[in-house]
């Protein structure tokens, strides 16, 4: 197994630890809770299976356990996070950013407060996807990252949602009531 250098050890919650030797080899840090690792996190990388027992655990109360000003990336289930909740703690600024590409409910209503919140990046749900859509996918999120950080206009093509409204191929592809 490779790794890349990195600057911050990486750390894990989960019920199943992996072995003592193998935590070491990783520079990996275990945490006996959620809770005790989000509080000393800068990002969330949330990669939790949706069960009953799961659904909206991410929530007001363990948010506030959160490290202020971190930012949750959630690519596992839209409904492990209560969806007010997470719009609430960025606006608060208990979140600095929430990234994902899932939603709850899928698709979202027009009305979904992740539509509209502040400090969000949402992006298609890729997985399952074919090596070359996936190459397409890298380098279309390429271009939108350098037009972006360049101060340039996204490629219609690209935008999904814009000013809280569906844009691009999605405007004429759904419908948000």
């Amino acid at each position: 197994m490779t790794l890349c250098r990195r600057s911050s050890p990486i750390r894990a919650a989960n019920p199943h630890r992996l072995p003592v030797r193998l935590e070491q080899e990783l520079g990996l840090t275990y945490h006996d809770s959620p809770e005790s690792l989000v509080r000393v996190c800068d990002v969330v990388n949330l990669q939790t299976p949706l069960y009953p027992a799961t659904q909206g655990f991410v929530n007001d109360a363990f948010l506030a356990q959160f490290k202020r000003g971190a930012y949750l990336v959630n690519t596992a289930r839209g409904a492990l996070c209560d969806r007010d909740a997470i719009s609430r703690a960025l606006n608060s600024g208990q979140l600095a950013g929430y990234g994902g590409d899932v939603w709850f409910p899928q698709p979202a209503p027009g009305d979904h407060p992740w539509r509209t919140m502040p400090h969000q990046g949402m992006t298609p749900h890729i997985a399952g996807s074919s090596l070359s859509a996936q190459a397409r996918y890298a380098a279309g999120t390429l271009e939108i990252l350098q037009n972006f950080f360049d101060g340039t206009p996204i490629r219609k093509a690209y935008l999904i949602v814009d000013g809280g409204g569906l844009a691009g191929t999605g405007a004429n592809s759904y419908k948000l009531n």
